[in-house]
């Protein structure tokens, strides 16, 4: 279902087809949901078709993108996912401007941006329940909840988004890494979550782990993930989980993959570092007794 203008549901609606906001048709586009239902519980999703695509549309040389979307008060069973360049997994053209000068410059202006999500429990069923995907810039997840399970992580920044914000927001999603991962993402906001090391009897690997994925894909990731504030937050522990809450340079070029995007004078082509710089880390706690 293409969307372009702002729908309001009532509580006992439910959409049970896909949802795409793309391009810049869809700027000022969204759902109020009043608490209806977007998906279908338990229901597996893929990364190229997930229960919410915000992307934006290749148009000759440009990029059309959407602006300024809101969903608020849905409960949404699968994944959202907001992408600009590679949008569907279409790596090649990302791969391309990845060896170029400027290139995170030009992701964030082909990405979506204005992104709010308020109110909204989303229910994970395998794939990453929230992925902000390669500059994305603008984004925030206020006053929502996020359950159910994912085989990664609960929320994924990816390389050259940023100045995005997560705030007041219970994530309680069974992984099967870290909760939030910050992959070559600068400027956001984490603040006021609180956060579930252990979920469903099984204890996540961690919470907030902040890096820089060199050379997967052969992508040069230029940005580091630099200039986040991740302040405070409440870690929710079992007796005997981990207490890696927030983990700053998490991987420092320990990938196999990492030379792969080797031969360019750009990011981490040059330097499989982390390079993580300028982080305020601060007033998380993490509580145990789950």
């Amino acid at each position: 279902m293409r969307l372009t203008c702002r729908a309001r549901l009532g509580p006992g609606d439910r959409v049970t087809r896909r949802v795409l906001i793309e391009g810049t048709e869809g700027s000022g586009a969204g759902l109020i949901c009043d608490g209806s239902v977007i998906g279908r519980a338990g229901q597996a999703v893929t990364t190229r078709a997930p229960t919410i695509a915000i992307w934006s549309r290749r148009e000759g040389q440009d990029w059309s993108r959407p602006r300024n979307i809101l969903i608020q008060g849905c409960q949404v069973h699968g994944a959202i996912r907001v992408w600009g360049v590679g949008a569907g997994q279409r790596m090649d053209e990302l791969r391309r401007s990845s060896y170029r000068a400027d290139h995170t410059r030009r992701l964030q202006a082909a990405a979506p941006t204005g992104v709010r999500l308020k109110d909204v429990t989303l229910t994970g069923t395998g794939s990453i329940p929230l992925y902000v995907g390669p500059g994305v810039t603008g984004l925030s997840l206020t006053g929502s909840r996020l359950d159910g399970r994912s085989v990664s992580t609960a929320i994924y920044l990816d390389a050259e988004s940023g100045l995005n914000v997560l705030t007041d927001n219970t994530i309680a999603v069974r992984t099967g890494r870290e909760v939030i991962a910050i992959d070559g993402s600068a400027g956001n906001v984490i603040t006021g979550n609180t956060i579930a090391l252990s979920e469903g009897g099984l204890t996540n690997r961690g919470g907030v782990f902040l890096y820089r994925n060199c050379g997967e894909d052969r992508i040069v990731r230029h940005q580091t993930p630099s200039n986040n504030r991740i302040t405070g937050n409440t870690f929710h522990a079992s007796w005997f989980g981990p207490t890696r809450a927030v983990v700053v340079g998490s991987r420092e070029g320990n990938r196999r993959y990492c030379d792969a995007d080797a031969g360019h004078p750009f990011g981490s082509s040059q330097d499989d570092g982390d390079g993580a710089t300028g982080n305020v880390v601060r007033d998380n706690r993490v509580e145990r007794g789950l």
